[in-house]
């Protein structure tokens, strides 16, 4: 029967043989043996291996368990390979580097040990590189110690480069002299200090003193009222992006995000440092500015990045306190809809850089990011540079396991309806989800080139876990950020791909073998990755696949088949066509 695979949907049901080297007339025993390398079957069919029907869920398996991922920061407490692994073993699954602090080299040596350890467990983990973005400091006093300001007193803010006292000080940013206007508030050490723009000059603002306190050099400026002409890139910025993209991190995260405009220039630049054939880095803005909540601006910002932040800590300063949880749920919901992964950062359980245990505040704050949505929560100074990272990140899953089988918690998720296309992938993808949670299958399995149909079911909220299986290593790394997604780390030759490596990596037309039994191949691969993962344990498991049919055409979703653990021919007599 030939088959149109444009546009065609169906369940198929598979003949049955032995899961075994070669056909035979004689049915034999159909076992699963989990671990980190793959199955040797022809031990299996000889009998030289533990027999059993039900296999050994491996040692990490937890970690495939849950569906909130979890991003931890990588810092000085946390710089060796064996605290790397012990993050990831504890629940981290994208680590971030901070180009904030510390060398470049640095980070790519922490690059390079969180590939080894990706390579001994099988299992791609994301990078992160975070750009600092424009730091808005005052200058220096006269004082070294600082000024006292006192409530309603007058203090000038201007260009002149002498040392501050009492009644003035340098700030060496004429943008913000030129976006601020009569009234505009502006806030200096994280809002410890609050000024009011009462007077502006061409090389001054005159403010009066709203909340009174300490103001000292080189502290902060925050500006929520106004929107600064400045690019959300400066020099350092510059070239911690173009080496970023050199050594191959897999999100570039970026700051002080104030308008779609801003995503735009970070993808132009992105573009002209890519190497032909090179894999491309995602796009992750961080929402930390009351000006991204103006108008469609959010809207458009999510159209065009890969990612968002929710980066608390500016925009718990920018906005009021009581406005934050509002905010938080409205970029998760509008990344949700738009079907972009969500990150909740920043403070989730501060008291653990010094602390074992986080305080309940911390631990509600944690569920609270989960029941709402997000797919993923991170740690910043936690894992960096707290006392206990790995009590942090283990924190953290306990929390994500904890509310994760809460009843309530998928109700909470399915409240908001995703946005979907007149496609076949939309089609299919949400026809997966219903299938799985009919069949009471155990995992659905997506096929995928560049990810596309794979977050798309992810923005689905299913109730089983998302197998990703990808030819490329990097679209793997990629789609470890989404919510229930958790990748296959690709070999080459997998995926019904016999190409040479050069051509097996080439992204914009990858070689693709024809064979007839390629679809038996990667469905067999896909079975083995599932058991690798601890998702299956019994031969009859059912696993809900989703492929499109030519391989190597990025976003096609057209088919849907239910398969066994065992392998796509070992049914043992569950829906046996007879």
């Amino acid at each position: 029967m030939k088959i149109n695979s444009i546009g065609f949907i169906a369940v198929l049901a598979c003949p049955v043989y032995s899961f075994a080297p070669t056909l035979t007339t004689r049915r034999l025993s159909t076992y699963l043996f989990s671990t980190t390398a793959e199955p040797d079957i022809s031990s299996t069919a000889n009998g030289n291996t533990q027999e059993t029907t039900v296999a050994v869920a491996p040692k990490v398996s937890q970690r495939w368990r849950k569906s909130t991922k979890q991003l931890a920061t990588l810092g000085p407490a946390s710089s060796t390979k064996e605290m790397i692994e012990t993050l990831f073993l504890a629940g981290a699954d994208i680590f971030r580097l901070n180009f904030s602090h510390g060398s470049q080299e640095q980070k790519k040596e922490l690059l390079m040990l969180i590939r080894e350890v990706e390579e001994k467990y099988s299992h791609p983990i994301a990078v992160l590189g975070d750009l600092q973005g424009p730091k808005l400091r005052v200058g220096e006093f006269f004082n070294p110690q600082g000024e006292i300001l006192e409530k309603g007193q007058t203090f000038r803010l201007d260009l002149d480069e002498a040392l501050g006292d009492n009644s003035r000080v340098m700030l060496p940013h004429p943008e913000i002299i030129e976006a601020s206007e009569i009234g505009h508030v502006l806030l200096v050490d994280d809002g410890k200090v609050k000024l009011v723009v009462t007077g502006k000059g061409p090389n001054y603002l005159d403010c009066r003193v709203e909340v009174p306190g300490k103001i000292s050099n080189r502290k902060g400026v925050n500006t929520p009222d106004s929107v600064l002409k400045i690019s959300a890139l400066t020099p350092k910025d510059r070239s911690d992006l173009e080496y970023m993209v050199g050594i191959g991190v897999d999100w570039v995260a970026l700051s002080f995000v104030q308008q779609p405009s801003d995503i735009e220039e970070i993808n132009e630049l992105i573009d002209q440092h890519l190497k032909e054939d090179q894999f491309r880095p995602a796009v992750m803005a961080k929402i930390e500015k009351p000006s991204c909540f103006v108008g469609d601006n959010l809207e458009r910002i999510v159209d065009l990045c890969d990612g968002i932040m929710v980066a608390r800590g500016d925009l718990g300063v920018e906005c009021a306190p009581e406005d934050v949880p509002l905010l938080q749920k409205q970029i998760i919901d509008t990344c949700r809809s738009k079907g972009k992964p969500v990150v909740v950062a920043t403070q989730m359980l501060e008291s653990m850089i010094e602390s074992p245990t986080p305080t309940r505040a911390e631990a509600s704050d944690v569920a609270t990011a989960i029941y709402d949505g997000a797919d993923a929560i991170m740690l910043s100074a936690e894992s960096a540079a707290g006392k206990f990272p790995e009590e942090s990140v283990a924190m953290q899953q306990r929390i994500i396991n904890r509310v994760e089988s809460d009843t309530h918690y998928h109700n909470y998720l399915n409240q908001l309806v995703a946005s979907k296309k007149e496609t076949a992938t939309d089609a299919v993808t949400t026809a997966a989800r219903q299938i799985a949670q009919t069949v009471k299958a155990k995992a659905i399995v997506c096929f995928t080139l560049q990810g596309s149909t794979v977050r798309r079911a992810s923005q689905e909220r299913a109730t089983v876990p998302v197998l990703a299986v990808t030819p490329f290593k990097e679209t793997a790394r990629q789609l470890v950020m989404s919510w229930g997604v958790y990748p296959d780390l690709p070999r080459s030759g997998s995926f019904g791909f016999s190409a040479d490596d050069e051509d097996f990596f080439n992204y914009e037309n990858p070689a693709v073998d024809e064979r007839a039994d390629d679809f038996d191949i990667v469905l067999k691969n896909a079975a083995r990755a599932a058991l690798r993962k601890g998702l299956v344990s019994d031969p009859n498991d059912l696993l809900v696949v989703t492929a499109g049919i030519p391989f190597g055409t990025p976003g096609a979703a057209n088919i849907i088949r239910i398969m066994p653990a065992a392998g796509p021919n070992c049914w043992d007599g569950i829906c046996r066509v007879d």
